[in-house]
């Protein structure tokens, strides 16, 4: 059987950023990847990413992938970030989930204040992973030196893994008090209570639970005002200048819930490959030589590569102008913004075929495909992947009306 490399856009594109500190990492995440597909199953009914998997992550040095090299970490181009993923996905796409949102705050935690970022690394703990939910439903009160904060927030992904958390308010905005801005909340274990109810049609080993806050006392520099990239928003841009600090909140965050379904869509090509090479249905025909099964791999490999390419044709952009300081248009913005929302439906329509192609043997459990149908059609219903709603703010903007999304 024919091999193709696993990243077609590496002919094509400027990869500079691909260190050999960046190529090792990728390449850790790579040599995980089999394990992971061999614990993918039980992880999946257990509804928890096992606790030894997470250990493994973390001494490949992956978490630390975008954490500040002042704090341990390696502070990556946010691209080896999502190779990182996509690695991890090949294996297990709830794994892959789980190191997306937690590895991403360890970019997001050094915007804060300084005082927050010793809160939680400090004293030999740089390897304190945080957990979130940005849903902005907690109520903040303002008291003397910060908030009284409480709250009940849904799909805290990882969140058994992790001893701090982002939780979402809102709070007034500092320059216009009648307006009302996104804030991220950083509590501790100590105040928060985890209810365990995950129990859902896919990504189910994410132990994605909700999260209760019950008037905990949150310091003023334990917040970060989410969608101000200011360097007023973002007082940590003083302890760390490096360029990746100035990247837009969404423009990092919202690559992190849609390029698992890459890496769990290139998983699920692998498996049918071997799959149709060798199966013989109950009739004598071989899969391989079904149209249907010829043309649903070919155009899952197709659908990957496109992907791929605006994936790291978008982010050299993205990367041009934090470096730079030029401001990306509105426009722009929402383009990417639609088309990062965009990766999980189509992933979900080459991986439907995929395993429409398996035929009624392919339904069972035991098949890999099965899962990760399930996973990225899980993935489709998190609010950054509403490809519909986004694909609707860009045209709307295109066609004269006012911006309406509050995060671009």
């Amino acid at each position: 059987m024919g091999v193709l490399t696993n990243n077609f856009v590496a002919a094509t594109q400027d990869e500079d950023y691909m260190t050999p500190e960046a190529v090792q990492l990728v390449k850790a995440a790579e040599a995980l990847a089999p394990r992971l597909a061999e614990r993918a199953k039980a992880a999946d009914e257990a509804g928890m990413v096992p606790r030894e998997t997470v250990k493994e992550m973390a001494e490949a040095g992956l978490f630390r992938v975008l954490q500040p090299k002042r704090w341990g970490g390696y502070e990556q181009d946010p691209r080896v970030f999502y190779r990182v993923q996509m690695a991890l996905a090949k294996g297990c796409m709830s794994t892959a989930w789980i190191y997306g949102v937690i590895g991403v705050h360890n970019w997001q935690l050094p915007l804060f204040p300084e005082q927050a970022q010793q809160d939680v690394w400090a004293d030999g703990n740089d390897g304190t992973l945080i957990a979130s939910t940005y849903m902005p439903v907690g109520k903040a009160e303002k008291v003397d030196g910060g908030y009284r904060f409480s709250g009940r927030w849904g799909f805290s992904s990882g969140v058994d893994h992790c001893d701090w958390i982002f939780l979402g308010g809102l709070l007034p905005k500092k320059d216009n008090p009648d307006e009302l801005e996104h804030t991220t909340f950083l509590l501790p274990r100590s105040d928060f209570r985890i209810e365990k109810n995950w129990d859902v049609h896919g990504l189910r080993a994410t132990g994605s639970h909700d999260i209760v806050v019950e008037d905990a006392f949150v310091p003023e520099h334990r917040t970060h005002r989410t969608n101000n990239h200011s360097d007023a928003g973002c007082p940590g841009r003083e302890t760390n200048p490096g360029w990746v600090y100035r990247i837009p909140f969404t423009q990092v965050f919202q690559r992190a819930v849609s390029s698992a379904c890459l890496g769990a869509t290139e998983g699920a090509i692998d498996e049918f490959r071997s799959r149709a090479a060798a199966h013989i249905g109950k009739h004598g025909a071989k899969t391989a030589e079904d149209p249907n099964a010829q043309m649903a791999v070919a155009e899952a490999m197709i659908a990957v590569d496109q992907l791929k390419l605006v994936l790291f044709r978008n982010y050299a952009r993205i990367v041009h102008c934090a470096k730079t300081g030029e401001q990306m248009p509105v426009e722009e913005r929402l383009m990417q913004r639609a088309q990062a929302s965009l990766v999980p439906k189509l992933c979900a329509e080459r991986v439907n075929e995929l395993l429409r192609a398996c035929a009624a043997s392919g339904l069972y459990r035991s098949n890999p495909i099965e899962r990760i149908f399930r996973d990225i059609h899980q993935a489709r219903g998190h609010i950054a992947n509403n490809a519909d709603a986004y694909a609707r703010a860009s045209g709307a903007v295109m066609l004269g009306l006012p911006n309406a999304d509050p995060y671009i």
